[in-house]
């Protein structure tokens, strides 16, 4: 199946659904742990119907679901239709969700040698120094963040080699953006914006805020 675009995914009209980087994202506030175990039962009945399995994060409060077709490697239309029939087995059980809630961290470190430097990476972060695709180093078990590398000229002085990027629904980063500045943070660069927006702490050191609007 073909990947979706960030277009057709946004008029697919996921209330509950937001994309962050590669997958679909969601949270559905259970409230208690018996009301999230019997969710997480349901969807898995449906994943097997469907054939198409989601990841799942079952606490106390609330059930976290992410949906990527693995084989696209991106949104295809079947993460789409099995999104939408697991909102509407919680909109029966009278579960709702917070859309603005999920995130996701990705690690960046700025280097002129990929293939020098990302097997030590990958080991270190996933302990098989062959887990390198490309630019990115990706845990399958998802015990670590994703880190990708960002390609720069070499250099003597060492800058700021490693950066945050914080992944935000696109409704929510104007808000996150705003409460960071308002803890003493600045806006670097909003060039990119929405895409991505450049902030700094007191002391310089940068992240990035990342939505999918206009990739």
């Amino acid at each position: 199946m073909s990947i979706l675009s960030t277009q057709q995914i946004l008029d697919a009209g996921l209330g509950d659904w937001r994309r962050l980087a590669q997958a679909l994202h969601a949270r559905f506030l259970t409230r208690d742990f018996t009301t999230g175990l019997a969710l997480v039962s349901a969807i898995g009945e449906l994943a097997e119907d469907a054939n198409h399995h989601p990841d799942i994060s079952l606490t106390y409060p609330h059930v976290d679901v992410k949906l990527l077709s693995h084989d696209a490697s991106g949104v295809t239309q079947r993460d789409v239709d099995l999104a939408r029939r697991i909102s509407n087995l919680a909109a029966e059980r009278g579960i709702t969700s917070d859309p603005a809630a999920p995130a996701v961290v990705e690690l960046a470190l700025d280097t002129a040698d990929v293939a020098g430097i990302g097997p030590f990476w990958a080991a270190l972060l996933t302990g098989d120094a062959s887990a390198v695709d490309g630019d990115d180093v990706a845990d399958p078990t998802g015990r670590v963040p994703l880190l990708w590398f960002q390609h720069t000229d070499a250099h003597e002085t060492p800058r700021q080699r490693f950066h945050l990027d914080v992944w935000l629904p696109h409704d929510a980063a104007d808000a996150r953006i705003a409460a960071a500045v308002a803890a003493g943070g600045t806006v670097v660069d909003d060039a990119e914006a929405p895409s991505f927006t450049v902030l700094a702490d007191a002391e310089g050191n940068r992240a990035c805020v990342c939505t999918i609007l206009e990739r």
